[in-house]
């Protein structure tokens, strides 16, 4: 039995969300720090969960911008949606979705329901987008967040650090490391 009731979210590590240049310096970082987080999770029984944003190649679950700008991304069955190469989740549960939030029209809330999870543990990109989205939506689910600074990125810094501080003071959401978090998990075990 799992001393904690956290579950660990790897949101949208995939080819294209690392096309930008400053996405792209950050990579292996960030794979790194999600990986080793994982792998903690892993040892403390802490659910992993990973979540790919995948759209239909016809267009029918692009985004409005999508639309406007005539370009796909992380269209499905294309290299860009699949897992970033050097992400090592370990055994994971897949979660799809086609908007920035994990919980818009996905069984999120369920699955984390049936696992008794009260904690949400957030790394991968973009911090001020999907990051941000689903951590509000979890604040509306009555979900608490830890939000990961080194395991989180953004095309910007300066927005990566403002959206974690208006996260941290508005939801009341939690900001750590992801050495913080793995000894949390550590001191939780039997």
């Amino acid at each position: 039995m799992r001393a904690t009731y956290d579950a660990l979210l790897l949101i949208d590590l995939q080819e294209d969300y690392f096309v930008d240049d400053e996405l792209e310096r950050c990579r292996d970082d960030v794979l790194d720090t999600c990986s080793e987080l994982a792998r903690a999770a892993h040892r403390a029984g802490v659910p992993v969960l990973e979540v790919r944003t995948e759209h239909e190649p016809d267009r029918s679950t692009w985004t409005l911008t999508m639309l406007e700008d005539d370009q796909g991304v992380v269209v499905r069955g294309t290299p860009g949606a699949a897992r970033a190469e050097g992400l090592d989740p370990g055994p994971a549960d897949l979660l799809i979705k086609t908007r920035d939030s994990a919980f818009f029209g996905t069984d999120l809330v369920e699955r984390l329901r049936r696992l008794g999870v009260h904690r949400l543990v957030l790394t991968g990109v973009s911090t001020e987008s999907c990051i941000a989205a689903t951590a509000r939506d979890a604040f509306a689910h009555d979900l608490a967040v830890v939000l990961v600074s080194d395991g989180t990125a953004s095309v910007s810094w300066e927005e990566h650090d403002h959206t974690l501080e208006m996260l941290k003071t508005q939801h009341r959401q939690d900001v750590l490391t992801a050495r913080e978090v793995a000894a949390q998990w550590g001191s939780d075990r039997d």
